[in-house]
């Protein structure tokens, strides 16, 4: 697999680089996951996953349109578990791409920096909300989490970075991070699989 041999270049990296994943996917109607990363934003994956079962049951089961996110009452949407803010993100995001006339053919012809410009115009929506819509909906290869919290405690871990520092910490990630294009989403994917794998116990 032509990211795994790019990868054990870095000799610390290497040596989490166990078994290849899978190529991210391009999944369709990035609205609803946008609305869906701002929904499980602060929740764990298990209560995320349940408000939004609720959500697609408010519309029969189905994902809805941004027309008919529009046309729900704010009300029904804080019924299923929302804050009000989350509720106020969700309807900007629906919003934001009417108006903007945006599909997601257009979405997929723009660059990551042109996608976090375009998208962290939304209020409620922040530069890691929209890395993880390039790494898990929009199958971006090259993507690198710096303020991602996991990312950042595996690094720390891993490299023995030192993290009084926060600004130079984040340099460092960046500075690690460069020798990995053209697949830091492969990275970072690792890093959070390899943080997350309890230890052999002796």
């Amino acid at each position: 697999m032509d990211y795994i041999t790019h990868l054990q270049k870095d000799k610390k990296l290497a040596r989490i680089l166990i078994a290849p994943i899978e190529a991210p996917v391009v999944r369709r109607n990035i609205p609803l996951r946008l609305m869906a990363s701002i929904m499980s934003q602060q929740l764990s994956t298990k209560v995320a996953k349940v408000i939004y079962h609720r959500f697609l049951l408010l519309y029969k089961g189905k994902e809805p349109s941004c027309k008919q996110v529009l046309a729900t009452d704010p009300g029904v949407l804080r019924s299923i578990g929302l804050s009000n803010a989350k509720v106020q993100y969700v309807l900007n995001v629906a919003t934001f791409f009417i108006t903007e006339k945006l599909t997601d053919k257009k979405l997929a012809s723009l660059n990551n920096d042109e996608l976090i410009t375009l998208l962290t115009q939304i209020k409620g929506v922040g530069r890691w909300t929209v890395e993880m819509l390039l790494m898990f909906s929009l199958g971006r290869e090259d993507v690198f989490a710096v303020d991602d919290l996991g990312i950042q405690q595996a690094m720390i871990h891993l490299y023995k970075l030192d993290n009084t520092d926060k600004k130079a910490l984040r340099l460092k990630m960046l500075r690690i991070s460069d020798k990995w294009q053209p697949y830091r989403s492969y990275a970072c994917r690792h890093l959070w699989q390899w943080k997350d794998t309890p230890a052999p116990t002796a």
